[in-house]
This record gives C-alpha cells, structure tokens and sequence, in this order.
C-alpha cells in the first residue's frame, strides 16, 4: 500500500478551482506580450488595450482543460525513456539558477562561476535518486544576456540526463530550442522525445509578463514542456491566508495553460509553482516552512483534481550551511512531497531563500530523495503466511542473517544508503575522524568528479552547440576545457 496525505476536501478543491476561473473572468490577468494579445484576442477573449487586462471566460478555462495532456514523458540525452510525469510518480531535479554557491572549501557563500556549475553536473549525472538535472547555476563570468543558454550548453554537454531549464530573455528561446534540436536529431524527434522542460514564472499577483508569456508561446508551438510556477507570497504579493494565496495560484497557473492550449491543443504543461510565506518580522519569503510547503501541497492537490503533471520546489533549505535546518527542511519536505505524489520536486542542493546551490548539499540530498522513494513504495507482503513459517524456525536457529530468505529480501526490504549517511557505531566513527555529514559528503563530491567518465557526446554536436551558441568573441570550447 502507498503512503499517502490529503490536505483539502473534494468540495474545497472544487470552491478553488471554480472561484479561480471566477477570477478570471471577472476580474482576469495582465498580459505583457503583444503576441500573447493577439493570440487571446483571435480566440474571443477581450483585452483591454490600456489595462492589459485580458478577461476569461470559464468556458475557455474547461476546454483549455481538456486538452492539456495528463501526463508527460521525460527522455534522455540519448533518447532513452526516464520517467513519466504524471500520477503519483516523482522524480527529483536540484533547484534552479542559483546565482550563488556553498564553497566547498571555505563553506562560504560566494558567487558562481563556470568550473562550479560543470562540476555540479558532472555530480548530479552520477546521483542514482535525482532523476533530472536542472540548470542549477546561474554563471557570473559570461555575459548576462546569455547566460540562461550558457547554463543549457554546459547541462547538454555534461549530462545525459532530461533538464529543467528556462529563459531570462526572450532571444534566448530559439538558440536554446535550437541548441536541444542539436542533440535531439530533429524538431520531430525533439517533441516525441522531451528532453527539456522550461520554467515560466507568472509575476504576482495575476500577471504574465512579456518574457514569460513568449516561453510558454514559443514552446507550445515546438511541443516542448511548459512548467508554470506561480509564486504567490502570501500577506505580500497574494491574501495571506493559505488557502487565499492557492486560489491565486489557480487563476495564475490557469491563465498560462489557456494561452497555450489556443497555441496548440494538447501542449504538454505543468502545474507547478514556488510559493512563499512572507516573514512579518525579517521582511524575507521563507520557502522551506511549513506554511510554504502547505501551499505547495495544497496546490498541488489542485493539479491533481485537473488531472494534471504536477511540480513543486519542496525539497530545499533556507538555511545557510549545512546545518541541522538544513537536513530537517529539506527531509520534511521532501518525503511530504514523496507521499503527495508529487511528479517533479525541485530543490536538491538549494539554500538561502533559492538562491544558493550546494555541491555537497545535492549529495546528501540525493539520500533524502533515495529514502523518500523507499518510503513512498510502502509495504509489501512478500509471503503466505506473512511469517509464521519462517519464525517456526527459531526452534533451530537463534538468528536469521544467513536464511536465504534473509539473503532474498534484504535488499529490497532495507534502504542501504552510501557512506554520506552515518551508520556506523560510536567507536567507529571516532575511529574515523569524527566527521559530520558535510565532510562526508565532500568526500563522496571528491570522489564522483574524480569517477566522471568524461564528456560522451558526440564531437559534431558539441561543436553544433558551441556554433549555434556563438556569442561576440567568447571561446566555448576553450571556457569549457572541452
């Protein structure tokens, strides 16, 4: 039987969603993009020309609904089948576009440069529990207006597995788009195959800005996952109340899918978000309390009642080092967001108020993921009679370690974790040098960077990468040790 957790009753999931398409269509959303006006407009929907306001009706909203597949399949760099969005799957990605790092060394938060997200990747692709990478980094030292492709091009070149990704400026989509076609082999291919998924934030309250209109555009047209992430603050940019700011979510989150379903019918999106609960004292948004993660599971049993993929950024820390806040917020919401079944769960290795990547972090959270899908599979009967038959024997044997039922089950009954995770007795771990989860997990980073393989995509592609990259006099080839 699989754990599982309700946060809402069937009727109040129906009293959000119906008062957020009243929302809308009352009182409706702004829309910054002159081709997402246009788009809303050939569809009958009236946009106010000084507002920006565009009025839904809930008409629109059902359909929209209805076209909206229910769930998405994620490809690798090779084209071998990953994971399904969809259901009560999940699958863990890190969290995205730090533009900061944990010093490994010094743990010292500090800016991020190039070698810290290449090694990132280069950690992460061996991770067995996170399923996706993400580009987690955002690098100081190239040019800003292209550092949302630069991220892309090192996550394809360092990493077989799906991304997250997303735009910072609307020129960036196609080279990205472009740069995905690249690996994929073709624009067909690259739409049967999903490699990549891009993030679109709606600006609070009920806003879709021009940049994020034009990715959710630009990928319905080219079938690529769109994965709104609504972000109500609450007290702040949306009602303080919890529930409040979910219906928020809704209205923001349904604006985006209906834009790109008049796109194209049956654009894959995803119900997604990052919300946050606004401290009244610090003037700061927490995003790993437990407030915040209400909201993330409240919303995200609203995707689930619309039949959607859902995402949340539950698996992180507003922590700054790797204390124990770090380890009780990132497993709290974590194994939650596990037990909700929710598809992709953001955040390994992010702290500070998502703005800091850890390279130590993500191993040890890759433990917490790896102990939340043990958890979420619940328990099995792997016998008839459970265990009468074997505790006969106990007349005979005083231990069962060597049973060959022992030796059938063991693994598969008990989560075995890496060195990252302490097991071992008092004696042993002073033997040891007394190390505290973080020096372990530097050890265990050390090590995967020593193990990288190294880069196995294919010459011609990167060189079709760096060329479609191609930005003034910037060498990417040589910024990349490749």
């Amino acid at each position: 039987m699989r754990p599982s957790i309700k946060i809402l009753e069937e009727d109040m999931k129906e009293k959000v969603v119906l008062e957020a398409m009243e929302i809308l269509e009352e009182i409706g959303f702004f829309v910054e993009n002159t081709e997402a006006v246009e788009i809303l407009r050939n569809a009958g929907i009236n946009v106010d020309s000084e507002t920006q306001r565009a009025l839904i009706p809930a008409d629109l909203v059902k359909k929209s609904l209805k076209t909206a597949p229910q769930s998405i399949s994620l490809y690798n760099r090779d084209g071998d089948f990953v994971t399904v969005l969809g259901g009560d799957n999940i699958c863990f990605d890190p969290g995205s576009a730090a533009l900061n790092v944990l010093d490994q060394e010094t743990n010292e938060i500090r800016t991020a440069v190039t070698k810290d997200f290449v090694d990132f990747t280069k950690v992460v692709d061996q991770l067995e529990h996170i399923q996706a990478q993400s580009t987690a980094i955002t690098c100081s030292d190239v040019p800003e207006k292209i550092s949302d492709r630069y991220r892309l091009l090192i996550a394809l070149i360092f990493s077989k597995k799906p991304i997250v990704t997303g735009t910072f400026v609307k020129e960036s989509f196609e080279v990205m788009k472009d740069m995905l076609v690249a690996v994929r082999g073709s624009e067909e291919e690259l739409r049967r195959k999903p490699l990549a998924i891009f993030d679109a934030c709606p600006s609070p309250p009920l806003k879709w800005s021009d940049l994020t209109c034009q990715s959710i555009i630009d990928c319905a047209k080219y079938g690529i996952p769109s994965e709104f992430v609504s972000m109500p603050m609450t007290g702040a940019t949306a009602p303080v109340t919890i529930l409040g700011s979910i219906v928020q979510h809704a209205a923001e989150t349904l604006a985006g899918l209906v834009i790109t379903q008049i796109v194209s019918p049956g654009a894959p999106v995803i119900w997604g978000g990052s919300p946050a609960a606004f401290d009244m004292r610090k003037g700061t948004m927490y995003l790993a309390s437990v407030d915040t993660i209400l909201m993330d599971l409240g919303y995200v049993e609203i995707g689930k009642y619309l039949n959607l993929p859902t995402h949340a950024y539950l698996g992180m820390s507003d922590a700054k080092i790797l204390d124990t806040q770090a380890g009780f917020e990132t497993g709290m919401g974590s194994l939650l967001a596990g037990i909700k079944g929710v598809n992709m769960i953001s955040g390994a290795g992010m702290m500070n108020f998502e703005s800091t990547q850890s390279i130590q972090k993500v191993v040890i959270d890759n433990e917490i993921a790896g102990m939340t899908y043990k958890f979420v599979k619940g328990i099995t009967q792997r016998d008839e009679p459970i265990a009468k038959n074997l505790l006969k024997e106990f007349d005979k044997k005083t231990h069962l370690l060597s049973h060959d039922h022992t030796m059938k089950w063991f693994r598969e009954e008990l989560y075995l974790p890496s060195t990252v995770v302490d097991r071992s007795t008092n004696e042993e771990w002073i033997t040891k040098g007394r190390k505290s989860i973080g020096e372990r997990a530097n050890e265990t980073v050390t090590k995967l960077l020593s193990k990288y393989p190294g880069v196995s995509l294919d010459n011609d592609i990167i060189e079709d990468l760096t060329r479609i990259m191609k930005y003034e006099n910037v060498d990417f080839k040589t910024k990349l040790d490749l």
